[in-house]
């Protein structure tokens, strides 16, 4: 599944040149794997995707201090889904907390990814898909609400570039940015599992992937401990 990019381009974001090769050099566990997903990979993903919003729609997470609507809208796959709101802060549900109803299990061509990448012989337990709009962004923030805070987390990209953003252990630490564009996978492992990430902004018209504008990121979790035998 790795090769060909979707779309041939050239784009601000290159001024991160290098960078999207040594992702490692930031924080040890960090692995950024260019055009990981060929253009039919990316294609076939993507109806993977449309089949889950279908079933488990977007919806929009509020931040729990001050009720405040984020950029981006999401939805989730799997066990469990991360969700946001006044009532119960940053935590993982088992159902959709407008419809109520399970999440959809996580598509096999998503499992298939984790396991290629990770090697790992457990599976993530959850996967977010957020969907940036050209002017939507994320804010520095670690993934810490999991049991499993050892599990690698990976990030899946699809549509246009993003300039993210990764640091270190602390929120006022040094960052580094990296390009993500359609087909990249980013493994955060190790020390890079805990380190502060975001996402600062959109390039609109890199890819031509998605119908309009803006960017599909998908992020499997693995929310409980494994059970390795150990």
């Amino acid at each position: 599944m790795c090769a060909t990019r979707a779309t041939p381009r050239q784009t601000p974001a290159e001024a991160a040149g290098p960078a999207r090769a040594v992702a490692a050099d930031i924080v040890p566990g960090a692995r950024l794997l260019p055009g990981h997903l060929d253009a039919a990979a990316q294609r076939a993903l993507l109806a993977e995707i449309r089949a889950l919003a279908a079933a488990a729609p977007l919806y929009r997470p509020t931040m729990p201090k001050t009720g405040r609507p984020f950029s981006v809208r999401m939805t989730n796959a799997g066990t469990f889904g991360w969700v946001a709101d006044r009532r119960g802060g940053y935590r993982y549900e088992r159902a959709h907390p407008e419809t109520g109803a399970p999440w959809p299990p996580i598509p096999e061509p998503i499992l298939a990814i984790w396991r290629d990448v990770t090697g790992l012989a457990y599976d993530p337990e959850a996967c977010l898909v957020n969907w940036y709009a050209p002017d939507a962004k994320m804010g520095l923030h670690r993934d810490a609400d999991e049991e499993a805070r050892d599990a690698p987390v990976v990030s899946i990209s699809l549509g246009d570039d993003a300039r993210f953003r990764l640091g270190g252990p602390t929120r006022k630490g040094p960052t580094r940015s990296l390009t993500l564009s359609s087909g990249d996978v980013l493994v955060l492992d190790g020390a890079a599992r805990h380190a502060y990430h975001g996402v600062d902004r959109l390039y609109p018209g890199t890819s031509t992937l998605l119908d309009a504008p803006g960017r599909l990121n998908l992020t499997l979790r693995r929310v409980s401990v494994p059970d390795t035998g150990a």
